[in-house]
């Protein structure tokens, strides 16, 4: 019978401490417990966007990942929470949630790509958490996206090119999900209702022009369409207009929350839910609990 992990709450998995990471040996130990196949929902995005609130909906629970409510940023490395999933039977859902990028507090922007570079490859799907609109400063902000081809290496062979490489990126890299948050805008182009979908691609569309400064634009819209050709966006209200209660989110009752946004969340948790597959290696293989804490 397939064992699996009963955590009441979530762990340090990668501590950061003075820059350095470190893989936290207690968590492994919960990894190694784990013989049935896991779900991995990894989030990333700039400090101080609700990215732990998110993860906490996906594991049914309130409280859980800290919120935070000051300036400051809350998570620290990745913490890691494994749950049973709700709807695929004998799989486990990691849930890891990621130290805030563009953190004024931290010295070195290596850090954070490094931080991004392994919540892509630990995930069977990624969600990137932004505020506001898709724009040219959201897209400029997402450019660690264009870093991972330097600091993954698939081959030891020096002959090897970015053609194949990209290639190679592909059949491993999990699937991308765009979660906005604080949408205020209505979901129209050119006078027409768009899905958030389209809304998604239409700001993933190359700038025509020569010039450098448009090529440096259409740099993390590249690569976004290269390494993750399978795409999705939700948009999602604030949660509450009450300034209180959104600094303490952990203990807001779901009828307390905006209509609107109570359905938005359904509806992300129902994808990642039914479309998040469980981590597989590039020949296939399937990832326990265990293999995850090899990786």
């Amino acid at each position: 019978m397939a064992s699996r992990s009963n955590m009441t709450a979530p762990i340090c998995l990668v501590e950061n401490e003075k820059q350095q990471l470190r893989v936290n040996r207690e968590a492994l130990r919960i990894l190694e417990k784990i013989s049935e196949p896991v779900v991995v929902v990894a989030i990333a995005g700039l400090y101080r966007t609700g990215k732990s609130y998110l993860m906490n909906r996906l594991a049914g629970q309130n409280c859980g990942f800290p919120l935070g409510s000051t300036v400051q940023s809350e998570t620290k490395g990745i913490w890691m929470w494994c749950v049973p999933h709700p709807s695929k039977p004998k799989h486990t859902l990691v849930l890891l949630d990621t130290e805030g990028l563009g953190d004024v507090e931290k010295g070195d922007p290596k850090n954070d790509s490094w931080i991004f570079t392994l919540a892509v490859l630990l995930s069977s799907m990624f969600v990137y958490n932004s505020i506001g609109t898709i724009n040219h400063h959201a897209l400029e902000q997402l450019h660690y996206v264009t870093e991972l081809a330097d600091l993954i290496r698939t081959k030891s062979s020096p002959s090897s090119d970015e053609k194949n490489d990209s290639a190679e990126f592909v059949s491993f890299f999990p699937d991308f999900v765009w979660a906005v948050r604080d949408f205020t805008l209505e979901l129209e182009l050119d006078g027409h209702p768009i899905t958030e979908d389209e809304y998604l691609e239409n700001a993933l569309k190359l700038i025509k022009g020569e010039i450098p400064k448009m090529q440096n634009s259409n740099l993390p819209r590249e690569c976004i369409r290269k390494f993750f050709p399978k795409r999705k966006c939700f948009v999602f209200d604030r949660p509450t207009s009450d300034k209180k209660l959104l600094h303490h989110l952990e203990k807001v009752l779901e009828n307390q929350l905006d209509l609107n946004f109570q359905e938005q969340s359904r509806k992300f948790c129902s994808y990642i839910f039914t479309h998040a597959e469980a981590k597989t290696l590039r020949q296939g293989i399937t990832v326990t609990g265990n293999g995850l804490g090899t990786l």
